[in-house]
């Protein structure tokens, strides 16, 4: 795909339009095969079968706003490959999300005295960042979140920039609360003294940080670690219990007593035989390296 400078778009949201036509055009057009996610579809979402041109997969999308279970399963498997497909994926994510997002762009314009291109760009990267990092694929709903990321960071750069507020009433996909503040300081530093007291293992304690203190999307992280999903995701939700159960007892936050410490170093021992068992282990060695990674 080649455009010059003269042809390229100025405004942000013409130019993912301008490459996403490029890249779904004859002969090779980017398109998705439904037929692995048939069992997830079910057999009344009404949605075609076989590979799907992309374009048409978006007036689908338009033409069947009701049907939710598709549209989650499908936007599922955008974002899967938006963050392990490369760039050709996030431009078709993006493309797929753009009525939404002109609507937005449109209502956010009014009564903005900016560049219009700077609120779509911000619209755009408020997108982007959701599709990257943000939005939890164990969630329903995944399109909705990344709507309302797009629309979230419009609106602050409007408040930002003193414009008056605009109403959100049309946002009725918008579910769920933002995420409470931690009340530590340092959060990572209670991770790092958890995996000095073997409550988290030190292979674990950067996919840990990445996944829930970075937001970052666990997918990428589960493939670099040569992990499922699933496995990446269960191992996580271990970790927070026993952090959970940690600090509760003040063994994060207070001295531990050497029987506390012995008791520990054996569940960890026994945490290690576990997954040599199911054929999880990893040499020592590469461990550090995933860890550093």
């Amino acid at each position: 795909m080649t455009a010059s400078a003269k042809d390229w778009p100025d405004s942000p949201l013409d130019a993912v339009d301008t490459a996403f036509a490029a890249l779904t055009c004859d002969p090779d057009p980017l398109s998705l095969d439904l037929d692995p996610l048939a069992d997830q579809l079910g057999d009344d979402s009404g949605l075609p079968g076989g590979v799907i041109a992309l374009p048409a997969l978006r007036q689908w999308l338009l033409e069947h706003p009701r049907a939710y279970t598709a549209r989650d399963v499908v936007w599922r498997e955008l974002v899967r490959r938006a963050r392990l497909g490369g760039p050709a994926w996030v431009i078709a994510a993006v493309a797929l999300a753009m009525p939404a997002l002109r609507r937005y762009a449109g209502r956010l314009h009014t009564g903005w005295a900016g560049d219009a291109h700077d609120l779509d760009a911000e619209i755009l990267t408020g997108f982007l960042g959701a599709l990257r990092d943000r939005v939890d694929l164990a969630k329903p709903a995944p399109y909705a979140a990344l709507c309302m990321a797009a629309w979230r960071a419009g609106h602050e750069l409007r408040q930002r920039d003193g414009a008056e507020a605009v109403p959100v009433d049309d946002l009725d996909h918008v579910t769920g609360s933002r995420t409470p503040k931690r009340p530590y300081g340092h959060p990572d530093l209670l991770v790092r003294r958890a995996v000095e007291l073997g409550i988290v293992d030190a292979c674990d304690e950067q996919p840990y940080i990445d996944v829930r203190l970075g937001r970052r999307a666990i997918e990428p992280i589960a493939a670099r670690l040569g992990l499922e999903v699933d496995t990446l995701r269960r191992r996580v939700e271990r970790i927070d219990v026993r952090i959970a159960d940690a600090l509760a007892a003040g063994m994060l936050t207070e001295a531990t007593s050497p029987r506390a410490r012995e008791d520990l170093a054996a569940a960890a021992e026994r945490r290690q035989h576990i997954r040599a068992a199911r054929g999880g282990a990893r040499p020592a060695a590469a461990q550090v390296r995933l860890a550093a990674a």
